[in-house]
């Protein structure tokens, strides 16, 4: 008999609600992530705040990589998980004015954002940010989180916490009930 692993991830298909009146979730949008480390870290913070990680293909590792598990712990079975082929599949999902979209390339602050219930908080991959075209489709969606001119840009990971927390003090902790 072989016991379970605590690595294990419990892939989801997207919920009929999300982006809908009765959403009342939270979704962290990685797209093309490149990182596993970072990647962990963050579906550990979804598992944390009992929210939804959605990760956009390609992805730049395999899901059984070893260090993706690592940062996740044993968290990987409180993660609640949807992979997407493509960003087009989230687009389809999450109404516009549900997305924002973190860059360092606008000046409009995070902290500024009145978050609804079921916000979608999209991040780009780790070396070049969102897209060009992404940027510029939703440039009225953009946000940004105040740095220093010392770095390029937070961490992938620091960056989804400083906006989770954000977006969840906003919504007075509501996600943390009951979980």
């Amino acid at each position: 008999m072989t016991a379970e692993s605590p690595y294990r991830f419990v892939v989801r298909e997207p919920l009929p609600e999300f982006g809908g009146p009765e959403d009342r979730d939270l979704h962290v949008v990685l797209v093309e992530p490149e990182i596993p480390g970072n990647t962990g870290n963050i579906g550990r913070l979804c598992a944390g705040a009992n929210i939804w990680l959605h990760l956009v293909k390609p992805l730049g590792f395999d899901l059984d990589d070893r260090y993706l598990k690592r940062a996740g712990l044993d968290y990987w079975p409180h993660v609640r998980l949807c992979i997407h082929e493509s960003f087009e599949e989230v687009a389809a999902i999450f109404p516009r004015e549900r997305m924002f979209f973190f860059t360092t390339k606008t000046d409009r602050v995070y902290s500024e954002v009145t978050w609804p219930a079921g916000a979608a908080l999209v991040f780009g991959r780790e070396t070049v940010g969102l897209s060009e075209d992404l940027r510029r489709r939703y440039e009225d969606r953009l946000v940004t989180i105040p740095i220093s001119s010392k770095v390029r840009s937070l961490n992938l990971s620091n960056a989804c916490a400083v906006a989770v927390y954000e977006a969840m003090r906003q919504q007075g902790y509501h996600l943390l009930e009951g979980s």
